[in-house]
């Protein structure tokens, strides 16, 4: 994959490729888009972040991304 998902490449993905698949909201396809995911963490409404940095976390794992960022660790218990 590449850095950016066109509107196509976007649209072609499945529901659980995303952080918040009932948004269709952070895909992560890859581990460049869980870094992105992780960057643009604090855009997510407060109510889904813990939510969501599990999502990180299980993608994260899946593409062998270490994430050390204490904020999302802290949402993710």
């Amino acid at each position: 994959m590449k850095d950016i998902l066109d509107a196509e490449e976007r649209k072609d993905l499945p529901d659980n490729m995303f952080g918040l698949p009932e948004r269709r909201e952070y895909p992560m396809p890859d581990a460049t888009h869980v870094r992105a995911a992780e960057a643009y963490f604090r855009y997510c409404p407060e109510e889904l972040k813990p939510k969501l940095a599990r999502a990180i976390l299980r993608f994260a794992a899946k593409y062998g991304v270490d994430v050390k960022s204490p904020v999302i660790l802290g949402y993710a218990k």
